[in-house]
């Protein structure tokens, strides 16, 4: 479905017919009784034209993938004529509901979505919109789609049936034989409006479909909403225990998108990502893949219960007395002298703002001589600020930050006008920006190693509490530095701040970032928690990695002799080899760890075995195994 934003239009369509139709009936004559059925049958003139004639055009709605921002595929919208009625899609089901004339009107919308996507060459998968009434008929259940799909060259595994209910499901034992039947086809299965529908939460246990798209009602607002943030989440966790593929619906803000993003919602689509459009784009927009791929390690960040990292200008929003632009310069100064806290006043002609008036600014030109008498009973706008800067509510605080450093210095005096939808609400003052933007920073030092800038202590332990919660599978790889210290003795720390940036680099390279998550605990130590099935294959990999790159961090002379001398704690001369990197791993269990503090035990223990062994070593701990063996025997 499309974003709401729609509506707007669909509101108008309507209104537009029901004047244009009574018009009609009016001008021929016919009695009022009579125009209601005057205009059924004009409806159903206009529906046959629409359907002899093909007077369909289809549009396009990219739906992206929320980890790299690139186009997963397009969900296919119609549209009747534009100078018709039934231009909109809700006004043509309508009247073809009302005519019996779904399943035709359907199937044509379905031919000319199909016909103009395979026109395009349009990449990725097509969302094809078809309701359980249409695919239980029987001249739909024989191949008749599958057939027109071949025609146009089109690989059916690129075509996914998405389920829109215009009516109630009753029969669902037809329902799975008919999508069964269409699996077997090639098309993949989804089901749309998830939490709207008259029984898409039953739909989704009987039918088991690859995508499942939430409604946009629980998007919209999600940054601020605990309870539509928490019913999403709780649709995540359902999909990852069913192997199902989320759909965020409706993205119409950046907020939005950054909260849905950090919730680990697969794929989003919206007004925010991109419009319906005949010709879609190929790939997003920079802002929005800038939003998407900020931070490769989403499993990392905070919580988002309090929402602090899509905090925006709106949290600063104040409410100070407003002016218009016709109020007199004496009449301004009048304000200010009843208001004497009061340093700015927005100018706001009919909701709209027009600029700032500064406190000290006004004072300062009627204390020159003769201002007051010269401008006194002259409109304000003489001393305003006419290039304020303005910005959404949903202005993220630090790309207001960004905009105020770009700025001239005096708006970080002035402030800042805070709009909705282009209408005044509210004022930002620059301390009170600068507050926060300093209090997020002071957070961000403590939930990221400035060094390395992964995740540290507070969201690793927060990450495996989570994976515990949700009683995830993952294995816990405690990575350490052997014979660092010497070496930072030796090279210095400068040197030894490289070697630290070199291990993050190399963890990187061999995780999954969609699966797997890497932090920084401190100094020279990381946690890996792996969920990749293939972990022990990526340590090796790590290890064999980092033996080659740590040869880099030597002097020839060190490199030969494999290591270096350096003093011990009493001053001796002690021989230490090069680096080399010791990686403990635990496996989590049921009914054995249930918090972070005994993952932790557990992974440090594994770690110092590792550290036991000589050079560049892996060690896990198979103790649960063959305690899952004994209880097993």
């Amino acid at each position: 479905m499309e974003s709401s934003l729609a509506g707007d239009t669909v509101d108008y369509l309507s209104t537009h017919t029901s004047q244009s139709d009574s018009q009609s009936g009016i001008q021929a004559g016919l009695p009022v009784s009579q125009l209601g059925s005057h205009t059924d049958a004009l409806m159903l003139t206009q529906l046959q034209r629409i359907i002899d004639q093909r007077l369909l055009t289809a549009r396009f709605q990219p739906i992206v993938q929320m980890h790299n921002g690139d186009i997963l595929g397009y969900e296919g919208l119609i549209r009747g004529p534009s100078d018709s009625p039934l231009h909109s899609p809700v006004n043509l089901f309508k009247a073809a509901w009302e005519n019996n004339l779904t399943v035709t009107v359907e199937h044509l919308c379905r031919q000319v979505v199909l016909e103009q996507f395979a026109a395009q060459n349009l990449p990725g998968k097509l969302f094809l919109n078809v309701s359980p009434e249409c695919l239980l008929q029987r001249d739909a259940r024989y191949g008749e789609t599958l057939d027109y799909i071949h025609e146009l060259g089109i690989n059916p595994e690129r075509v996914i049936i998405e389920l829109t209910e215009y009516q109630p499901t009753h029969d669902y034992a037809l329902l799975c034989e008919a999508v069964i039947h269409y699996r077997e086809m090639g098309f993949e299965i989804a089901i749309d409006d998830l939490g709207e529908g008259f029984s898409s939460l039953r739909l989704w246990s009987e039918l088991k479909p690859e995508y499942v798209k939430i409604d946009m009602h629980f998007i919209q607002g999600i940054d601020h909403d605990p309870v539509k943030a928490q019913f999403v989440r709780s649709i995540q966790s359902i999909a990852e225990k069913s192997g199902t593929r989320v759909v965020a619906e409706g993205i119409e803000t950046q907020a939005e998108l950054m909260a849905v993003r950090d919730m680990g919602v697969a794929c989003g689509q919206g007004y925010h990502i991109a419009r319906p459009h005949p010709t879609p784009a190929r790939a997003v927009s920079a802002e929005v893949a800038r939003i998407l791929t900020s931070n490769q390690y989403q499993a990392g960040r905070r919580s988002l219960s309090t929402f602090e990292q899509t905090a925006t200008v709106e949290k600063i929003l104040k409410t100070p007395p407003t002016i218009s632009s016709r109020m007199l310069n004496n009449q301004v100064d009048d304000v200010f002298l009843q208001n004497p806290k009061l340093q700015i006043v927005p100018v706001v002609d009919d909701g709209m703002p027009v600029g700032i008036i500064n406190r000290y600014h006004m004072i300062d030109r009627f204390a020159r001589p003769y201002q007051r008498e010269l401008y006194g009973k002259k409109p304000c706008t003489v001393f305003m600020d006419a290039h304020p800067i303005i910005v959404d509510k949903n202005t993220s605080m630090q790309d207001v930050s960004h905009i105020i450093v770009e700025a001239n210095p005096d708006h970080l005096i002035n402030g800042i006008i805070i709009t909705d939808q282009g209408r005044y609400i509210g004022l930002g003052t620059g301390p009170d920006l600068m507050r926060e933007i300093t209090q997020m920073q002071i957070n961000a030092a403590r939930y990221a190693n400035p060094l390395t800038q992964l995740p540290g202590n507070v969201p690793i332990n927060e990450h495996i509490d989570q994976l515990l919660q949700k009683e995830q599978a993952f294995c816990a790889c405690y990575c350490d530095l052997d014979h660092f210290k010497p070496f930072n003795d030796v090279y210095g720390y400068r040197r030894g701040d490289d070697i630290i940036q070199m291990t993050s680099e190399v963890l990187k390279q061999h995780c999954d970032p969609q699966m797997d998550f890497i932090g920084h605990i401190g100094g020279d130590d990381f946690i890996i928690l792996f969920r990749s099935e293939d972990w022990e294959v990526r340590c090796q990999g790590i290890l064999h990695s980092f033996a080659q790159a740590i040869f880099d961090f030597y002097s020839n002379e060190d490199r030969e002799r494999g290591g270096y001398l350096s003093e011990d704690r009493q001053g001796k001369k002690v021989f230490y080899p090069l680096v080399s990197l010791s990686l403990g791993v635990v496996k989590s269990r049921a009914n054995k760890y249930y918090s972070h503090h005994q993952i932790s035990i557990a992974a440090s223990d594994a770690k110092k075995q590792a550290k036991k062994i000589h050079g560049n070593s892996l060690f896990v701990d198979r103790r649960s195994e063959m305690e899952l063996l004994l209880a097993q025997a």
